[in-house]
């Protein structure tokens, strides 16, 4: 099966921690396993759900302040206005009837006194004399014309009393029924004022009751919301005191648990790295000791006198010091190039004819080594112009071409193909070579890194010419694309965008 990659400044965004000058201090201290004078998440977030039921509660006491306390202020006047309005209404009746007031008109004052034994009502004449007091009935004291001489006092406020005219069938007021509560300034009964009180009674146990149920709910809430967290910290401290195989395993389409993938994807990318790390230092070694190694028999042999130190001795021990030097200067146009201190010429270029001369040039070597090489012009017009710097295109072109001549069978095929996609060049070396394992597709760009099938042959490659392909592209700000299958063959594309800035920077 064939597995394909994709590779390149273009594939991705840069981190955050690109083009961030180093620093020249540093620090480094182990985590502490409880912070001094830190307080647990789950307690943080417990006290935030009481408080939040708490200030609502609050909040709603004053609004019931403001509003409700007024509207039912409001609503008990109504209440006593109405009553003094229909009591004046039945003693004007009735006096419509008598003439005057007698006993008969004033008995109509008793229905209202019957509603309540805390609402006063009185009934006065036109001059203001009292008539009628329901407190009366409790009071033994009389004149001698047998009225009444005590009288309940009459609320100096305004807002303590209502009033309502009694008229005579002439239009005329012939006398007032006036109502208040008894024992208050506000037309208040106790029953009234029980029902206020149980009101604000009632809404500090609610609020009493939805602190609690917040405490609780916050409890559960915030220990669920702790546990990933903790199960991340945990694995991060694994992960630094050396197991690298630590994963935290928190998943989720919440935001802690894309952070848990987030993390453990991480931790996987560190793993992978350290081990490319330890891969990477083998595979240096190795590279430089096959010639020193060479480098030193052959010497010791001349030294001893097993071997004459003729010309083809001498040979051999320059071909392995050539060999050194093209692999540390292939090393050290690596690090300029990932460092950003290689210059980069743009120009204007026409990439038909650089990479069919390069074809040409190649021709030759390919045809010695028992392999067809052919180019193939793909674009509508046999013309295609982009900004590059040439000379580096032109090594990152031969890399690939050299990387497909080197596991490609004998008369096998070697097509390097050129066209255009969109406002994008597209630069293609396709083989019939031995291919690349789907798994070690991803590592095929890593320094002095070959699979196992190709460390069987002797390729004498220096393995480093696609991590430096790989850095020109994307100096070019354009991708690779791997296609590959074992023992039917690769096929590298490069993406270069057409227009690039003239100077750049990195």
């Amino acid at each position: 099966m064939s597995a394909r990659f994709v590779t390149g400044g273009g594939a991705h965004e840069d981190g955050p921690d690109q083009g961030r000058s180093p620093s020249s201090s540093g620090s480094w201290k182990t985590i502490k396993r409880i912070p001094k004078g830190g307080r647990p998440y789950a307690t943080s977030l417990t006290f935030a759900f009481a408080l939040t039921a708490i200030m609502t509660a609050l909040v709603l006491v004053a609004v019931l302040g403001v509003v409700w306390e007024g509207q039912f202020m409001a609503y008990t006047r109504r209440n006593m206005q109405s009553i003094a309005t229909s009591t004046a209404q039945a003693i004007s009746g009735l006096y419509a009837t008598e003439g005057e007031f007698t006993d008969n008109v004033i008995s109509a004052a008793e229905s209202a006194s019957s509603i309540s034994s805390d609402i006063v009502v009185q009934v006065t004449d036109a001059e203001g004399n009292v008539l009628y007091d329901d407190t009366w009935a409790t009071t033994d004291a009389t004149s001698t014309t047998g009225k009444k001489t005590e009288t309940n006092p009459v609320p100096t406020s305004r807002e303590a009393v209502v009033s309502a005219p009694i008229v005579a069938p002439n239009g005329d007021t012939v006398g007032t029924v006036r109502l208040w509560a008894l024992g208050s300034d506000a037309l208040l009964t106790k029953s009234d004022s029980a029902f206020r009180s149980n009101s604000y009674g009632a809404i500090a146990t609610a609020a009493a009751i939805a602190a609690v149920i917040a405490c609780v709910i916050g409890y559960f809430v915030s220990r669920g919301i702790a546990r990933p967290i903790q199960r991340i910290t945990s694995t991060a401290k694994q992960i630094r005191n050396g197991d690298l195989t630590a994963r935290s395993g928190v998943t989720g389409p919440d935001e802690v648990g894309q952070l848990g993938e987030t993390f453990d994807d991480m931790a996987s990318t560190i793993e992978r790295d350290l081990k490319l790390e330890h891969r990477l230092t083998g595979d240096v070694a190795h590279e430089l000791r096959t010639p020193l190694m060479a480098l030193q028999a052959t010497v010791e042999a001349m030294q001893d006198g097993v071997l004459p130190a003729d010309d083809e001795h001498f040979e051999t021990v320059a071909s392995e010091v050539r060999r050194l030097s093209r692999l540390i200067d292939a090393m050290l146009r690596l690090s300029r190039l990932e460092n950003g201190t290689t210059e980069i010429k743009i120009e204007k270029t026409d990439m038909v004819y650089l990479v069919k001369s390069l074809v040409s040039a190649q021709h030759q070597l390919f045809h010695e080594q028992g392999l067809h090489l052919r180019f193939v012009d793909e674009t509508p017009h046999g013309e295609l112009y982009a900004d590059v710097d040439p000379d580096l295109i032109r090594e990152a072109v031969v890399n690939l071409m050299s990387n497909a001549m080197r596991y490609t069978n004998e008369d096998g095929w070697v097509k390097v193909s050129l066209r255009q996609d969109h406002a994008d060049v597209l630069i293609a070396v396709q083989d019939t070579g031995i291919g690349i394992a789907k798994e070690d597709i991803p590592q095929t760009f890593s320094r002095f890194w070959r699979s196992d099938v190709s460390r069987e042959r002797v390729s004498g490659g220096l393995g480093v010419g696609l991590a430096i392909t790989k850095e020109i592209v994307d100096r070019h700000n354009g991708t690779i694309l791997v296609e590959s299958e074992l023992n039917k063959g690769t096929t590298f594309t490069l993406r270069i965008p057409q227009r690039q800035p003239r100077k750049q920077e990195r």
